[in-house]
């Protein structure tokens, strides 16, 4: 799932004594993005579109892929203050925070804690708030490959991604990144009822971008995301599904920069 010439680094930096690894490349504007609940499948096209106009790093959340487990850790609050100590090291202020599906979970809940360190904010397809309408899809309930092919706005596409059979390292991602999630956001599932209280302080300029054809977090919660951040710009990508970074990355990485200035 990587590009075919290597652009990037890899690196690792301890955070509450856990390891945390982390890949960068570009140069510009630092932007940081936190992956989907599936894990972090490397430098994948999206990322290499956004390091043409910002330094861009992508770690391991911790508890997923190479980065170390916190095993006392039960709520992405949790995991929010963790990567707020991962920024105070690797891009300490003036940040561009990407969250994709449960990362834009982390990356609202950071941003109700420490938004000063923030110069914007990208939610993409965030988890994170109870939806008004309609559910979450539960990836506890179904087989990963089902719930994964849920986000893409066809199988067809999603197939074109991870091929018919999909490769077994991706496999033991997903369940390894499943396991986490599930002690993060078993229940309520995917959501925390306080978060809405607290996203009217955060006055951080936000962009909210869902895809047209979401199956796995309701539309409901782009437009509750974009009415309780009080300023907060939403843009529906037609014909995209949850997984805009995989179906639509230069698309996605133009909003960005839009968004950033970059």
């Amino acid at each position: 799932m990587t590009t075919a010439e290597q652009t990037w680094t890899e690196s690792t930096t301890e955070v509450a004594g856990l390891g945390v690894r982390y890949l960068q490349a570009g140069d510009g504007p630092n932007v940081v993005v936190l992956h989907h609940s599936s894990g972090n499948l490397g430098w994948i096209p999206f990322y290499e579109a956004l390091s043409r106009n910002f330094t861009v790093t992508v770690p391991d959340l911790p508890g997923y892929g190479q980065s170390e487990r916190p095993v006392w850790a039960r709520e992405p609050r949790d995991i929010a203050i963790l990567v707020d100590r991962f920024l105070a090291k690797v891009a300490p202020e003036d940040v561009v925070l990407v969250g994709l599906g449960f990362g834009g979970f982390i990356a609202a809940e950071l941003a109700s804690m420490h938004q000063e360190r923030l110069a914007s904010l990208v939610l993409v397809g965030a988890a994170g708030l109870q939806p008004d309408e309609g559910e979450i899809l539960d990836q506890m309930l179904i087989d990963y490959a089902e719930y994964m092919s849920a986000g893409f706005r066809d199988e067809e596409h999603y197939r074109e991604m991870f091929g018919e059979e999909v490769a077994k390292e991706v496999r033991e991602l997903w369940d390894f990144s499943r396991e986490m999630t599930a002690r993060l956001s078993w229940k309520p599932y995917m959501f925390n009822r306080r978060l809405p209280q607290v996203l009217g302080e955060v006055g951080t300029p936000t962009l909210v971008v869902y895809g047209g054809e979401e199956r796995v977090i309701p539309l409901a919660c782009a437009r509750q995301y974009a009415d309780l951040l009080p300023n907060a710009t939403l843009e529906i990508v037609e014909g995209a599904g949850h997984y805009l970074d995989y179906e639509e990355p230069e698309a996605l990485a133009t909003l960005i920069a839009g968004h950033a200035g970059g």
